[in-house]
């Protein structure tokens, strides 16, 4: 392999990763990136390893040795602080992150986004070892605009939506709309990783993603993803498009999203972890400010790509209108408008996403596509029990 340099020039040495969250979707993609385009080392942690399987056999890959999984969970395994040692850096990306959970699951939401997370940090900075911690996007709650009269021409000003790491303010609702539990939680391990890094020199970098999307993403209940509760969004319409039922607009569609591809998401946490002088210290939005649609827009064009893809025709009516309490449950409250800004992560690190909303449903649903298709199959060869 040629030697790689940093954005300043530099060699990159190899380094062990420490990955906590590695056999879900997105430690499965970067996990990929590692394998295959550097020479560093990971630790892989997890309950599960679906997502990575291809890349632990067989013993021939050319990245065998370089890749070890370690089957654990982090709330209760005392290995956890020997395998932090062991490595350069930890990136946590563990993390209960489905909306429906955070009305119905707020007390495991709290646990699992803060409590859990507690030792990871606490290990990293007693053991001076470099940690990127995944956040989230919720954190910004709702936008300055979302609380002016709707026919304000102040609603139209960048300065009230558009969501920045450093002046933002973070705005949530009040404490019986317990949809805010998972972003609340996600801030306030954000402000301890911030306040370790102030007074005890924790070397750190934050990433808050903006709706990540593509292949191996969580989308069928009980298929490839959990069996019970609401997914995300486009994993709602997915499924939907999936099983040939109308998406379910909530509230009818009005809330504002923007989407960006995994590859490229990526591509920002390889720069992260390559340029640590860079990159620490740093809060950093990873997402795609010119994906921004409605989710009333995304319904429309996720079902003609499905068209496309499948071959098979939209449905005569393909969306269906339903109140956020009929599809989520009491307690449901949530943020209009989700636009990043993308000014430091550019600046830091020289990064842009590069591909379109309509290429990454593509790549997306193409996937999707043929694993329903492989799993009805694999469902109906199943023998029954007489």
């Amino acid at each position: 392999m040629a030697t790689r340099t940093d954005l300043d020039g530099r060699p990159i040495k190899p380094i062990t990763i420490c990955m906590i969250g590695a056999g879900g979707f997105i430690g499965s993609h970067l996990c990929e990136k590692l394998m295959s385009e550097t020479p560093h080392k990971v630790l892989a942690l997890d309950v599960y390893n679906d997502k990575i399987k291809h890349l632990l056999e067989p013993d021939s890959l050319p990245w065998a040795g370089r890749i070890q999984f370690h089957r654990l969970n982090i709330k209760h395994d005392s290995r956890l602080e020997g395998l932090i040692k062991m490595a350069d850096l930890t990136i946590n990306l563990a993390a209960i992150c489905t909306p429906a959970d955070y009305n119905t699951r707020p007390l495991d939401t709290i646990y699992s986004n803060f409590i859990d997370a507690l030792p990871v940090v606490k290990y990293c900075s007693e053991n001076n070892k470099r940690l990127i911690h995944f956040s989230t996007c919720e954190v910004y709650g709702k936008t300055i605009g979302s609380f002016l009269p709707k026919d304000s021409p102040l609603r139209q000003d960048p300065a009230n939506y558009v969501l920045k790491e450093d002046t933002s303010p973070c705005i949530f609702g009040s404490i019986e709309k317990q949809r805010w539990s998972y972003a609340c939680a996600k801030q306030l391990i954000e402000r301890l990783i911030y306040a370790e890094g102030a007074e005890n020199g924790l070397e750190f970098t934050i990433v808050r993603p903006f709706n990540w999307i593509g292949p191996r993403m969580d989308f069928i209940p009980g298929i490839d993803g959990p069996s019970e509760g609401v997914p995300r969004v486009l994993a709602c319409f997915s499924n939907n498009l999936l099983r040939r039922e109308p998406l379910s607009l909530v509230d009818g569609g009005q809330s504002q999203r923007t989407f960006v591809y995994i590859k490229d998401a990526i591509e920002a946490v390889l720069l992260m972890i390559e340029n640590p002088d860079r990159a620490n210290g740093h809060i950093f939005n990873v997402g795609n400010p010119n994906n921004e649609v409605t989710v009333r827009q995304l319904a429309e064009m996720m079902t003609k790509v499905y068209a496309k893809v499948s071959g098979e025709p939209s449905l005569d009516s393909p969306t269906v209108d339903v109140s956020s309490k009929e599809f989520y449950g009491e307690g449901y409250d949530d943020s209009d408008k989700r636009i990043p800004d993308m000014t430091i992560i550019n600046k830091q690190l020289g990064w842009n996403p590069k591909t379109s909303l309509w290429d990454l449903l593509e790549s997306t649903l193409t996937y999707q596509h043929r694993t329903y298709a492989e799993a009805i199959k694999k469902s109906i060869a199943k023998p029954t029990a007489s």
